[in-house]
């Protein structure tokens, strides 16, 4: 293999470093996109989220689930999104509790969802109801 500048590499390659993600609706729309690019994978969902002990619930998560198409995403990853489990998902897209439930939660979904449908639950995280979300966040804890 031979040594080249990135000067050199420019000139021969096409070369788009990752611009990471700055705003909340930047990342959930992301994670809305590649949902959609296959709206009819079907994904595992994650059962009984609201049973389990807190600290289990930040670690829960499922192969193939809605959480996994946003990990396996360079660019999220290149924003700081560090795993595919609950706790991860909920801190890097600053969702309350609730929000990322009705997402993955098999009590919404059954054991598996579509990504279409999975994406379209996301997108209602930035452009849902917004008085209906404000009255979830002061009686749902």
């Amino acid at each position: 293999m031979r040594y080249q500048t990135l000067d050199q590499l420019h000139s021969v390659a096409d070369i788009n470093p990752l611009v990471p993600l700055a705003t909340r609706t930047e990342k959930i729309e992301r994670w809305a996109e590649l949902l959609d690019r296959n709206p009819l994978r079907s994904l595992a969902a994650l059962t009984g989220t609201e049973y389990l002990y807190p600290g289990m619930r930040e670690e829960a998560r499922a192969a193939g689930s809605p959480l996994s198409v946003a990990f396996e995403d360079p660019l999220l990853k290149a924003s700081g999104l560090q795993s595919d489990t609950y706790g991860e998902a909920r801190r890097f897209f600053e969702l309350a509790d609730w929000q990322l439930h009705e997402i993955v939660c098999s009590c919404h979904a059954g054991a598996t969802m579509q990504a279409g449908w999975a994406a379209q639950r996301v997108r209602r995280i930035v452009t849902g109801n917004r008085f209906l979300a404000w009255l979830r966040s002061r009686f749902v804890r």
